[in-house]
């Protein structure tokens, strides 16, 4: 495989996944399409022109180095700054050479893009769970203007510009893969069909990364409620969808008849709104969470041939692909 037929499946298997479903994905890219097409030519120079084929602003091709052609052997970690670029460098020149540097959160452009991700997904998957548009919309748009302003002054293309002097191939996948761990884990929770709190941490345990992310203190946490207490009907919007919504939307959950949120991570401010709300609140894990959804898709990159070497907190698990 090249960068670009890996750059495809990735978003191909992010487009399978996402909580929205195809219709939302499909309407999204036709919007997207027709804003570019009454652009004038000047903003057509500056319009990113993957928006017209992938829904995921997180998730790029930032270098691409004008070799090898194929594809061989990547490096990947959740976050990839310069020291894992030296490292790619180190491994390299003992004759284990890296063609390609995947990391999961984004980097460059798809580190600014992020609020994109946000904006046209979270509102959608809220209204889903039974939120008036109107009110989820109007939450979202005020969390991706601050979003927005707060990634605005970051040095965000340094590792990028590094990779380029490295002369080492560079990309993200930070959406794509949390809907596949999205997805997986939602199947694997409503199949189990936990009855208290303890059931559900129980059941994520069972999931091979959050077991292992256990061992060192980073499994599945209660930051609300007890063990003790029923799950009653479980939300997973939070394992998707770029980052952290609205700290505001906790309340209109419960109102939807949501008991239990499952999430990656959760700053403190967003869980007094939910501890206000009567919700009970499992932390699945972020470095877990996150490696299981980059597995899902580096097992269709190992089953291609790829040689994957893990690093910067990816909990590498392996599963067969059918």
């Amino acid at each position: 495989m090249n960068i670009n037929q890996i750059y495809n499946l990735a978003v191909k298997l992010g487009i399978d996944a996402d909580p929205r479903g195809s219709k939302a994905v499909k309407n999204q890219l036709a919007i997207e399409k027709k804003e570019y097409l009454e652009l004038k030519k000047t903003d057509k120079d500056e319009f990113d022109q993957d928006k017209l084929i992938n829904p995921y602003s997180d998730t790029r091709v930032l270098y691409e180095e004008s070799s090898p052609k194929s594809i061989k052997h990547v490096l990947t970690g959740i976050d990839i700054d310069t020291s894992e670029l030296l490292l790619a460098k180190e491994i390299s020149n003992n004759s284990n050479k890296i063609d390609l540097i995947i990391s999961h959160h984004p980097l460059g452009s798809a580190l600014h893009g992020i609020h994109d991700v946000v904006s046209k997904m979270q509102s959608e998957m809220l209204a889903d769970l039974g939120i008036p548009i109107n009110i989820s919309e109007s939450y979202i748009e005020e969390r991706t203007t601050q979003l927005n302003r707060t990634l605005s002054p970051g040095n965000h293309n340094r590792t990028v510009d590094n990779a380029k002097l490295l002369g080492l191939s560079l990309m993200c996948t930070h959406t794509i893969a949390d809907n596949l761990a999205y997805q997986f884990v939602k199947k694997h929770v409503e199949k189990s069909k936990p009855s208290t709190i303890q059931d559900l941490i129980d059941c994520l345990k069972n999931i091979k990364e959050y077991s292992i992310a256990s061992k060192i203190g980073a499994g599945p946490k209660i930051f609300n409620g007890n063990p003790k207490r029923h799950c009653g009907k479980i939300t997973f919007c939070e394992l998707a969808g770029g980052t952290n919504g609205s700290k505001n939307i906790y309340e209109r959950m419960s109102h939807a008849g949501y008991a239990t949120v499952v999430g990656m991570h959760m700053p403190e401010e967003y869980l007094e709104e939910a501890k206000k709300a009567h919700l009970n609140i499992i932390i699945a894990g972020h470095m877990s969470s996150d490696s299981l959804g980059m597995n899902l898709f580096l097992d269709h990159l190992e089953s291609n041939g790829i040689k994957v070497t893990s690093c910067s907190g990816l909990i590498r698990v392996k599963r067969y692909i059918k």
